[in-house]
């Protein structure tokens, strides 16, 4: 492995967990898209920086970014409060048009430096390593990661002071005003955080890519686990190998990076969604097989306990009198007499059927209930 392509990766690492921290929030207080939108509009901010500096490395872009995406969230805001447009139109109104105020900007008058569309949305990692940070001709390594090792510090931080606050924040917004947290206040700081986070990864990695790592990682992580801390964990891990394994997804194809990590991303969640333990499509696919056949074994056990001991029991309590009596296919009656037999609800004798004690009283407790 060779330095650059450590330094990438670490790049890479460093900007996934900076980004999955403050995404953990936003996709718990279900507003993910603006994190699109504030990646997107903090474009402008970049480019009318850069002509008052004419200088990429200057911090003015980092603080006019940033003040661009928190005025993209009082903008959202603004409008979503008039109530005659929701969330989800206001960030599209909002953040196109700042976007596309960008991009003319660019084509019209920056055309010719690094500030290109391509960039904007992609980035380019392969390049971030040969742009170092040197002080006094000593070189320090990399100058994206002496950017975003400080944002994922300041994201720590941040969170560690105010956990209990944003937690309840987030959950129950009222009761966290009441007892006068300032919920409002909160709000935009996790927001000014989360633009200064995708300010710092956007030169390296592009739009696109902090999008995918700030909120693919968090939405993976919410299918695993119901506690905050183990999500926030989780959320940083995923998003760090998704990293690495997008990178060398990348080498193996010779592809774009920046693509590759936001389609491992994409695979993680996709690979979650599908087989998780409790909230997966598996899992639930297999709950609901389970509650449907508990239900058809309790409308059995209920069916053989109305016919007890009554005139029709001989004919009621028979295994082809179930698809007529209670309309079920010859398979589905099959399978609700083979697992009443297997729980021990129900004793069969040919096609003849009768309950157990054990039978007779669920039949009894799920008449009541």
């Amino acid at each position: 492995m060779t330095p650059a392509q450590l330094d990438i990766q670490l790049i890479a690492a460093v900007t996934a967990a900076a980004c999955a921290l403050p995404g953990v929030f936003l996709v718990l207080r279900r507003v993910s898209l603006m994190s699109d939108a504030i990646s997107h509009a903090i474009l402008p901010g970049l480019v009318l920086a850069f002509f008052v500096t004419e200088n990429l490395a200057s911090p003015l872009l980092i603080v006019a970014a940033a003040a661009t995406g928190v005025l993209t969230v009082v903008l959202i805001e603004a409008l979503s409060r008039t109530e005659r447009v929701k969330e989800d139109a206001a960030i599209g109104i909002v953040f196109p048009i700042l976007f596309s105020v960008g991009v003319i900007l660019i084509a019209r008058f920056a055309s010719g430096v690094h500030l290109d569309v391509d960039a904007v949305l992609l980035g380019e990692l392969a390049f971030a390593p040969f742009n170092r940070f040197e002080v006094g001709g000593v070189d320090l390594g990399p100058q994206a990661l002496w950017v975003m090792g400080p944002i994922l510090v300041l994201n720590l931080v941040f969170l560690a002071v105010f956990f209990k606050e944003l937690k309840l924040s987030t959950f129950d917004a009222g009761l966290a005003a009441a007892l006068g947290f300032a919920p409002g206040a909160l709000h935009y700081a996790l927001m000014t955080l989360v633009s200064v986070t995708a300010v710092g990864a956007f030169d390296a990695v592009g739009s696109i890519l902090v999008v995918a790592l700030m909120i693919a990682p968090p939405a993976t992580a919410y299918l695993l686990t119901d506690r905050l801390t183990t999500m926030l964990g989780l959320s940083a891990g995923i998003g760090v190998l998704s990293a690495i394994a997008g990178y060398w997804t990348a080498n193996l194809f010779d592809t774009s990076i920046a693509g590759a990590m936001a389609t491992m991303a994409g695979v993680a969640f996709a690979l979650t969604f599908a087989f998780a333990p409790e909230r997966g499509l598996v899992a639930q696919a297999q709950r609901r097989r389970s509650q449907r056949r508990t239900f058809a074994e309790k409308m059995l056990t209920v069916h053989l306990l109305h016919h007890e001991n009554t005139p029709q029991e001989e004919r009621e309590c028979r295994v082809p009198h179930l698809q007529e009596h209670l309309r079920w296919s010859p398979d589905f009656a099959r399978l609700a007499v083979d697992a009443a037999v297997r729980d021990g609800y129900v004793l069969r004798d040919a096609d003849r059927l009768s309950l157990t004690e054990p039978g007779r009283a669920w039949a009894q407790e799920s008449m009541v209930d």
